[in-house]
């Protein structure tokens, strides 16, 4: 299967926070289609490993499975239904949603996060953003009874409905692409480590919550004690007006690793890459003459900020694709980007051996 095929089918299944086991079933019987076998653990973190040198550095490569989305959290006696926020849902995106009940395969009841009728919204309306405990679901139910009947309750998950829709120039818009479109790149870079004799031991693992608490990733990593975590996911294109003054990370411009992450909004964490991460990419890049943009901000984080405080401390860097318009329903990335930068791990992975140095003085400047 092709990488395009893969990133499609995966923004396709629902897997909000706490609820990817659909996810996690694609993703298990992808890697066994490899070859290589995997173990979830209590969390519900797909775990796979592929042995190499035990004398190189381990490597923990990971991308989360799981998305952001709504739960349940009162149903009306009209049957109309309010939700929690589960994750960074942008409330100013959501009036008109569609969304997805998630109950079960086959079971699965569709929904519309109401928007006020327009002839009926008063002038001091129109431009002001409804906060989420505001907004209710309407999914064609008549009462509460009918409600709890299709199987919706307090604490059903639910998630943007799933789309894709394939845009010019090798583009694709949908659900889910943070960050199902890294989960599809593992999958390639499995596809390709195997084949190659000279590798670390690398632990691929495909991580819960990511989205509720950014810490589902540091069990699996307790128990790996990696020395090397790679995190994939978003890098923030820039490339829109709206974003111009933030970077000049560009879609279609390859593949982007972060030298710079912090939340600022409440949660004191971040990540500064660690330098031999950044020279191994640099020169992995070089040497395939492949684009690597550089991003660096302030209001994103990824799990990596709390794997990398494991044990006596990881070497960690988070790499990965550009993107447009994070955590609304339709996102946008390049399979240009993704392509590339499945070249750049395959040819960074293996150049981890037995002297590559992870002595942090040994890179003073």
């Amino acid at each position: 299967m092709s990488l395009k095929q893969w990133v499609i089918d995966l923004m396709l299944i629902p897997g909000l926070s706490g609820y990817e086991g659909r996810v996690r079933k694609y993703l298990k019987a992808a890697m066994a289609g490899l070859g290589i076998t995997s173990t979830t653990d209590r969390l519900g973190n797909l775990i796979a490993t592929l042995p190499g040198d035990k004398g190189a550095p381990s490597v923990m490569l990971f991308a989360h499975m799981d998305q952001l989305g709504l739960i349940v959290r009162k149903i009306e006696a009209n049957g109309m239904v309010r939700v929690e926020r589960l994750g960074g849902v942008p409330e100013r995106a959501l009036p008109s949603t569609e969304v997805l009940f998630c109950i079960g395969e086959g079971k699965d009841v569709p929904g519309l996060i109401a928007h006020k009728s327009h002839h009926a919204t008063a002038q001091d309306e129109k431009y002001k953003v409804l906060p989420y405990p505001e907004l209710y679901i309407d999914a064609g139910f008549k009462s509460a009874a009918e409600v709890l009947a299709a199987g919706i309750d307090v604490g059903t998950p639910i998630v943007y409905a799933p789309k894709v829709t394939e845009l010019a120039n090798g583009r694709i818009a949908g659900t889910a692409v943070d960050d199902r479109a890294a989960c599809a790149v593992m999958i390639e870079v499995a596809k390709a480590l195997t084949d190659v004799k000279k590798r670390p031991t690398v632990h691929f693992v495909f991580s819960v919550q990511e989205e509720f608490n950014l810490r589902g990733a540091v069990t699996a990593a307790q128990v790996l004690m990696p020395d090397v975590a790679i995190q994939l996911d978003l890098i923030l294109a820039t490339d829109t007006p709206d974003m111009a003054a933030r970077g000049d990370v560009k879609l279609g411009g390859g593949p982007a690793m972060s030298l710079y992450s912090f939340h600022g909004r409440g949660t004191l964490n971040g990540t500064l890459p660690h330098p031999a991460m950044v020279k191994l990419f640099e020169l992995s890049a070089a040497a395939k003459q492949l684009p690597l943009q550089r991003s660096a901000h302030i209001g994103a984080l990824t799990d990596l900020s709390y794997v990398q405080l494991v044990g006596q401390g990881v070497a960690s860097i988070d790499v990965g694709f550009p993107m447009r318009y994070s955590h609304s329903s339709l996102e946008v990335c390049d399979m240009a980007d993704l392509e590339q930068l499945t070249t750049l791990l395959v040819e960074a992975l293996p150049r981890i051996d037995s002297k590559f140095s992870l002595d942090r003085d040994d890179y003073i400047g």
